[in-house]
């Protein structure tokens, strides 16, 4: 299936405000906890929906199953894999976290082989998301693979960011399979489910007092952009163009996130940036033909 221009001007939406998300958590944990970051993020971006969703006059989902499937989206595909990668990354090294991260287009390959019509499992989309998980290889770092494995300790956190991937995955297909509902109000239940779920983990650190006002406007920017809008776009993407399309995404932030350094870091790339641009590119391209 070819795909329209539209969809891939969504799909690198999405690569810009998922990828930035990056660059606001590390200056927002600078002066809160993750929990909070989290549970801000989420919040803020529920009530911003559910305001969205009641000016459009859209109507609330009706029947326990659309609220069971709602549900299972916000435990799937927001407080488990955030708490699983969270966790994980206190041990694992961030090059080693992105090639753990690269599994999920490849996870999502297979189950929606299984689960979603029309997503056929064709020898072209297995070599094209290969060469693009080659080319997050050589993005992050061969040397990183090194560290597979490893202690007890080590492995279990790998396994940790492996099951955040594989939630990610399975939540694209869940997507996929919602009961048919108002894009703005599913975002809405979705993230206020999550942020319900998620405020436990917060509530007990209490309020932080003299906050910097850049970690504010970061977790302003994270709950606004890169978790209300990149939610609308995200169920509305992977309805109109399916998992698999949709599941490129995770070898293109790494490249944003290399972008972001550049410009407000002032990194400069080494060759195997240019190297994994033109890898995962290929890939894509491989993965995309008929």
């Amino acid at each position: 299936m070819r795909h329209p221009l539209s969809h891939w001007l969504l799909l690198f939406a999405l690569v810009a405000m998922w990828g930035s998300s990056f660059l606001l958590t590390k200056i927002a944990v600078g002066s809160l906890a993750p929990a909070q970051v989290v549970t801000g993020r989420l919040v803020l971006a529920a009530l911003v929906l559910a305001v969205v969703a009641v000016v459009l006059g859209r109507g609330m989902p009706r029947g326990g199953r659309a609220w069971l499937h709602l549900g299972l989206m916000a435990v799937v595909g927001n407080v488990l894999p955030f708490m699983l990668i969270t966790w994980g990354q206190q041990r694992v090294d961030s090059g080693l976290a992105g090639i753990l991260m690269a599994v999920m287009p490849l996870a999502t390959l297979v189950l929606a082989h299984f689960f979603v019509d029309g997503e056929r499992l064709r020898r072209n989309r297995i070599i094209g998301f290969l060469i693009g998980f080659v080319g997050i290889v050589v993005l992050v770092g061969p040397q990183a693979l090194v560290q597979l494995g490893g202690s007890g300790e080590i492995l279990v956190a790998q396994l940790a960011i492996l099951g955040g991937a594989f939630a990610y995955a399975v939540n694209t297909i869940l997507a996929r399979h919602r009961p048919a509902a108002d894009v703005w109000i599913t975002s809405a239940a979705v993230l206020g489910f999550a942020a319900l779920l998620s405020m436990p983990m917060s509530v007990p650190l209490g309020v932080p007092a003299d906050v910097p006002q850049g970690a504010l406007m970061a977790v302003a920017t994270l709950g606004l952009v890169s978790t209300a809008a990149a939610t609308v776009g995200y169920f509305r993407l992977v309805t109109l163009a399916g998992p698999t399309f949709l599941s490129q995404i995770n070898y293109l932030i790494p490249l944003w996130a290399v972008g972001m350094g550049m410009l407000f870091l002032g990194e400069r790339p080494q060759w195997n940036a240019v190297a994994a641009l033109l890898l995962i590119l290929a890939g894509i391209a491989f993965a995309q033909r008929e």
